[in-house]
């Protein structure tokens, strides 16, 4: 049977076999069972076979209730059917084996992405060799690289892309999940490569999967694009569209475990104004707290903890604390005795409150699967509850995979109870994200709905975008960790989570000078950008390196600060669309298959080009540019032509980063304590034009911090460039958003010739001619303080 869904779109279903295969355009794009390995192993009682036996010969128990047929070759009292052991942990498997699985193929396409996390390669790799990728959170203590092992974070996503389209497969369950898959291209020999060559034929690619689940149900979504941004927009509108976070979430954060007291507090804030380098948020880890018992503070060392928040908020900037979902059994402690008090805490299999050990010892685990438990967390987050906070402080959730020390694999028991009678195996890898919701939500809720949270969270799941940012968790002080940090978070921003980092030097261990350096330049040109460090690791703060690293760090978070603008405009798209902030380039670049397995640049919107130096003693490095376009180093404007690589240095200050012509860039060159001191500060605009002499851009500008963008107090303006012309125009006519900021400075690049004159005009500008200057061996011309505000539609005509 085949049913036509759209114009380019069939389905075509066959039930015996079951079968079904995706048709676009006269092409299977994916078939469904292609390979037999359907399987969904029903929920039974376990002394059901008993029954059997007592049936009398009507087929109906002595009670005269009937019985289900069962087959001789039942499988039942194998061993670990009802029960398992794992090392000294037991499973006592009440409902038997509940395990899916299904298998997907993508005919034509030899790349496939996503399902994170993994600390692996971005194109994801055949396991006919290995262990299937496994998604299972867990809290693990130094990962391991290029290991298909469960991480903190599960999204089971795929995306497969090929020159002509790209799709994708969201397979919707909370269990653990396995994905095995297989490639006839990737899994060839050499030998069948080379014989292939020479016989001048090749086979159609395909990348086979098998998916397969502990527990649940089949429930499948295909998202068929068949354009990339496509894909992301039908992905945001089934597991819900990124969250805006405030500007100082995206600014650069500085944490480590723990700062000691108020007065290091004071000190490292201090030293950042002393040393002219901007940040917007300091950290503190579970040190800070009375006893490991979450929203407390231990008054030995923070006393005057509300004093101290609004010092730091004088200059603009915030607090994090960390609040972890393990509670502290203790009946004096507030937040366990109201737990206890209202049953929130998870059971175990006996129905008993779920005893593990965590940081604080022995603790109960809040059940963040119920609404109400949600719902109470959340309001023990504002000031009234949270004592000796205000409203400069946010959230940092870690160890919520959740983290039991004492645990199978350091993590709560499969048969652990939820509200509803949900066995734990069933939401394991959705508990996080309830607890960032619950997070989230409370801090909405504290500010009566008018202030955006900012949450980070170490557990996540698909529709965890929703509430925050991300991190990759608990890295190593090492060059090739700082390398698999950026395929890490392509695939995590692949899957729809845009607000995503890695701890700024490593977690673990000592980073020499120049690790941390280049480790900084990186995590600048990346969405979360927080420098993170062991309680056990020497202090690492800027300006306890030598000069020129210190020198070149500043200069690196200076020149994020500058960029706030573009990366905001970034954030607002993605929260419109869920189009990704940080992207491969193959998203870019959809035809050139050099790009398709590209790990080690990246796009940040579709303006720059990044290219990290991960290697130690690097003074130059080579950066592909593709597209038939032009290209532009961002620190020189040296104009370059694609597709080609391009070979440049990279001294210690220097990461090669490079405009894409055919683009505008919103930046603020002024340099404030931190991004809330830059919100009347004028602008630049760095015009890119194409070999056509065209470009555009885009710049979303609000308060910074509150939700009134929602009710339209925002301005959404597109700039273009076209015969000369460089014209600002709003997208959006129903806003109501008023700025100070204007337009301090116009730098175009890639002007072939030098204008007569440069003009501004507008219908409620006075008409006026503006000073320039033209350097012709950069093509560049600057044009100074044209002085509009930045809410007028304006022209700057060339002539």
């Amino acid at each position: 049977m085949e049913a036509t869904l759209t114009k380019d779109i069939s389905i075509a279903l066959s039930s015996q076999p079951f079968r079904v295969d995706v048709i676009m355009k006269g092409n299977v794009v994916t078939s469904v069972n292609s390979r037999g390995l359907m399987n969904f192993e029903h929920v039974r009682a376990k002394n059901w076979a008993q029954k059997l036996e007592d049936k009398d010969e009507n087929g109906e128990q002595q009670d005269g209730e009937p019985v289900d047929e069962v087959k001789e070759d039942d499988d039942d009292d194998l061993p670990g059917m009802w029960e398992e052991t794992f090392k000294s942990h037991h499973d006592s498997k009440p409902n038997g084996p509940t395990s899916i699985g299904m298998d997907f193929s993508f005919p034509g396409y030899q790349y496939v992405y996503g399902i994170p996390e993994h600390a692996d390669t971005m194109a994801l790799k055949t396991t006919v060799n290995t262990d299937p990728y496994r998604l299972y959170n867990l809290d693990v203590f130094e990962y391991e690289l290029d290991n298909p092992m469960a991480l903190y974070g599960s999204v089971p996503y795929m995306i497969a892309h090929n020159t002509a389209q790209t799709i994708g497969l969201f397979w919707l369950n909370a269990a653990e999940t396995w994905i095995d898959i297989s490639s006839n291209t990737a899994d060839k020999s050499m030998f069948g490569r080379v014989l292939e060559f020479v016989k001048g034929d090749s086979e159609v690619p395909q990348v086979d999967t098998h998916w397969f689940s502990e527990s649940g149900i089949i429930d499948v979504f295909f998202l068929l694009g068949p354009s990339s941004d496509e894909v992301f927009s039908q992905y945001a509108s089934l597991t819900g569209n990124p969250s805006l976070p405030p500007l100082f979430g995206i600014a650069y954060h500085q944490c480590r475990w723990n700062y000691n007291d108020e007065q290091d507090v004071k000190n490292v804030d201090m030293n950042f104004d002393e040393h002219d380098i901007p940040y917007d948020v300091i950290w503190l880890d579970i040190e800070h707290t009375d006893g490991k018992r979450y929203m407390t503070w231990d008054k030995n060392k923070f006393p005057n903890s509300i004093e101290m928040l609004d010092h730091i908020a004088a200059k603009g900037r915030k607090m994090v604390t960390i609040v972890d979902p393990h509670t502290k059994r203790d009946s004096g402690y507030k937040l366990y005795q109201q737990g206890k008090d209202n049953d929130y805490f998870v059971k175990n299999k006996d129905s008993n409150e779920y005893e593990g050990w965590c940081w604080p010892g022995s603790s109960s685990y809040l059940d963040f699967t119920r609404s109400e438990v949600r719902e109470w967390w959340g309001n023990m987050l504002s000031p009234s509850e949270y004592e000796g906070t205000t409203m400069d402080l946010f959230t940092w959730n870690d160890m919520n995979e959740p983290s039991v020390f004492n645990g199978p694999e350091v993590t709560m028991h499969k048969d652990a109870i939820h509200g509803g009678g949900w066995e734990h195996r069933d939401v394991h890898n959705i508990f996080g994200l309830y607890v960032h919701k619950a997070t989230a939500d409370g801090q909405i809720k504290r500010s009566d709905g008018k202030e955006r949270p900012f949450v980070l969270s170490r557990a996540f799941f698909a529709g965890s975008q929703r509430y925050g940012a991300i991190w990759t968790g608990d890295n190593m002080a090492e060059w090739s960790h700082l390398k698999a940090s950026i395929p890490m978070l392509l695939s995590i921003s692949l899957a729809g989570i845009p607000f995503i980092g890695a701890d700024v030097g490593g977690f673990f261990r000592n980073p020499d000078s120049e690790l941390l350096t280049r480790w900084y330049q990186a995590g600048a040109y990346q969405p979360f950008f927080r420098a993170h460090a062991h309680l056990d690791s020497k202090r690492r703060e800027p300006w306890l390196l030598p000069a020129n690293n210190m020198a070149a760090i500043r200069k690196v978070i200076r020149e994020r600060y500058a960029l706030l603008p573009y990366w905001y405009t970034l954030f607002y798209r993605a929260h419109k669309t869920g189009i990704p902030v940080m992207r491969p380039m193959w998203v870019e670049f959809p035809s050139d298959e050099k790009t398709f397995d590209m790990e080690d640049q990246y796009m940040i919107g579709d303006a720059l080009l990044v290219k990290p130096v991960t290697t130690a003693g690097t003074t130059h490095q080579t950066t592909y540019l593709p597209g038939e376009d032009v290209w532009y180093d961002l620190a020189t404007y040296n104009k370059l032509k694609g597709p080609s690589s391009h070979t440049a240095s990279a001294a210690l200050d220097q990461i090669p980063v490079y405009q894409r012509g055919g683009t505008i860039i919103p930046r603020k060159e002024r340099v404030r304590r931190s991004s809330s001191l830059t919100l009347d500060d004028p602008y630049t605009l760095t015009v890119a034009l194409d070999n056509q002499g065209l470009a555009r851009g885009n710049l979303f500008i609000d308060d910074g911090h509150s939700f009134d963008y929602q009710a339209g107090n925002m301005l959404y303006r597109n700039f273009n460039f076209l015969n000369n012309v460089l014209q600002s125009r709003t997208i959006d006519y129903n806003v109501k958003f008023t700025t100070r900021s204007w337009l301090e400075r116009v730098v175009i690049v890639g002007l072939k010739t030098k204008p007569n004159a440069v003009e501004l005009s507008g219908t409620l500008i006075d008409y006026q001619k503006l000073d320039f200057t033209y350097t012709p061996q950069s093509q560049s011309l600057v044009i100074r303080k044209p002085g509009v505000n930045m809410g007028e539609d304006w022209k700057i005509t060339l002539s």
